[in-house]
């Protein structure tokens, strides 16, 4: 190939393009077409070959800049975009494999009313039918928008979990 890559990592290069691609369609969306993931053209190591570190293309001012200069909601949404673009990816390459199950742990803290909102619409369109998504946080604001709760208790005999259906 021109770029001098050893098979595993061309394959992983094709991979991550695919992923990237995927996770780009949710990212538009819940940024309201403002950001979009790109992978660096060239490695910021000289010892890589192949550059998997990400940039993100800013709409507002048409520029790439870093990852790291997202907010912390931004953060959070670009994280939600990867996980659900892998998902995506696995399943149209495995039509067998179907994830069943979604578990968030926490990073709702760091998101401002809106983008709570927006990530728990997200969030809820891909519960229902056969799919689950499961949310682990200390935001109360949660409880009023989620239907169903597992909480966990804990007592001086330990831990108890306290089930609740808001529906």
């Amino acid at each position: 190939n021109g770029r001098n890559l050893v098979f595993e990592q061309y394959v992983l290069s094709v991979y991550f393009e695919d992923i990237l691609r995927a996770a780009n369609r949710r990212l538009l969306k819940m940024s309201g077409e403002r950001y979009e993931l790109h992978r660096l053209e060239r490695a910021r190591d000289r010892r890589s070959r192949e550059s998997m570190e990400m940039e993100v293309l800013d709409q507002y001012t048409g520029k790439r800049r870093s990852v790291k200069s997202l907010s912390g909601g931004e953060a959070f949404n670009a994280a939600l975009a990867l996980a659900l673009g892998t998902s995506d990816v696995i399943q149209s390459y495995a039509g067998v494999i179907q994830v069943e199950a979604l578990f968030v742990d926490e990073g709702f803290g760091s998101l401002d009313a809106e983008a709570l909102e927006q990530a728990v619409a997200i969030l809820t369109s891909l519960s229902g039918g056969s799919s689950m998504v499961g949310i682990i946080s200390h935001v109360e604001e949660l409880k009023e928008q989620i239907g169903s709760h597992i909480l966990v208790e804990k007592t001086n005999q330990g831990s108890r979990i306290v089930t609740e259906s808001m529906v």
